[in-house]
């Protein structure tokens, strides 16, 4: 697993990397916090966010990706798995900002679905994964 230092960079890099058009209207940028960020809605200490877009009227756009979180979840993985995970992240995150400059909403639909799968996963006793 990469340290905080590695993963902004590797974050950083991944940003880079990617074309600035996608970015138009993110004028908050895309930060990563070192905290730990359980889902609200969880049933059980099982469910953590791993990044969030926010589009605010005072603050604006912007991404936030939690490392506390991606090591909780990915503890044990390999630097290349979890720079592959950050990576996937990212372009989720990015593709909500996408979205929601386009008006659409398809992407939060898909993770309300996941959610309630997993609600479905808790009401039946097996392994939230």
């Amino acid at each position: 697993m990469l340290t905080l230092e590695e993963t902004e960079q590797a974050l950083t890099a991944m940003v880079d990397a990617l074309p600035e058009e996608i970015f138009f209207e993110l004028n908050g940028g895309v930060l990563l916090k070192e905290e730990t960020k359980l889902h609200p809605a969880r049933q059980a200490d099982d469910l953590y966010i791993l990044g969030e877009y926010y589009a605010d009227r005072i603050f604006g756009r912007y991404i936030v990706i939690y490392y506390g979180s991606m090591q909780r979840v990915f503890q044990g993985v390999s630097e290349h798995t979890f720079q592959s995970e950050l990576e996937q992240i990212l372009k989720h995150e990015l593709t909500h900002h996408l979205e929601n400059r386009a008006g659409e909403r398809d992407l939060e639909f898909e993770d309300n679905r996941q959610l309630l799968h997993y609600y479905a996963r808790h009401r039946q006793g097996q392994d939230p994964d």
